[in-house]
């Protein structure tokens, strides 16, 4: 009896550790494997146009080029993002050139340095995401000068409710200002930042004011207020 539940014991032990391992696996379009997401992804530290990050983005193209028989040609990174997994897992936004004009790619490859392992795990056209998202801006703006971008873009907010704060602090009045509405956004893209350009309906106490505001954003994500006016938006 003790002999038939030790049995019994181990075949389910058994059963949980193949359970583990098959969620741990499943079937990707580039390969036979793909990975559990262990955790959200954080910016990449090191620059993103590192020999090691260049690197990685070359690949995904590599490997999509061979998985569809394209020809696109790597041009540069434009963001990185990485996410811990049984290795690291590489977000990648990049441009590449498809017949003579530049487009933005998203990849994500999975790497395992210690068993030189490295997998392509996702390859597709920026625009194949339903939202607009400022992680494309760079790209799809670049060189254009100032863009109109949708107000309830995320980055959008963010710049928003920096510049709410900085302004409250400035103001020096014991009543912070609340951020009621963005009315407008607009973006340009330089080589080292970005410039958003906002209308904000803001709140004080009981009284409502306009602003239009100048925030920048540096390369290492840093938000940072260059402007700001009282002013009613040309609707």
């Amino acid at each position: 009896m003790m002999m038939m539940n030790q049995r019994a014991e181990f075949s389910m032990l058994l059963a949980l550790v193949v359970l583990s391992a098959i969620c741990e696996v499943g079937l990707c379009r580039y390969g036979i494997v793909t990975i559990k997401r262990l955790g959200g992804g954080a910016d990449f530290q090191g620059p993103r146009n590192s020999p090691e990050i260049e690197t990685l983005a070359r690949f995904a193209v590599d490997e999509h080029n061979k998985k569809d028989n394209g020809l696109l040609v790597f041009g540069r990174v434009l963001k990185v993002k990485e996410q811990v997994v049984s290795g690291k897992l590489y977000h990648l936004t990049l441009e590449a050139i498809d017949a003579g004009k530049k487009k933005i790619y998203e990849a994500k490859v999975w790497v395992k340095p210690w068993m030189n392992f490295k997998q392509l795990q996702e390859f597709k056209h920026a625009s194949d995401n339903a939202p607009f998202t400022s992680a494309n801006l760079a790209v799809m703006r670049d060189g254009l000068g100032w863009q109109e971008v949708p107000t309830q873009d995320p980055e959008v907010r963010e710049a928003a409710d920096h510049a709410v704060k900085a302004i409250s602090r400035i103001s020096n009045s014991i009543y912070p200002y609340q951020l009621l509405e963005v009315l407008r956004a607009k973006a340009e893209v330089l080589k080292d930042l970005v410039k958003y350009n906002l209308f904000l309906k803001l709140k004080r106490d009981i009284y409502e004011e306009k602003f239009e505001v100048e925030v920048q954003k540096t390369l290492n994500g840093k938000f940072v207020l260059k402007l700001m006016k009282h002013s009613t938006p040309d609707m």
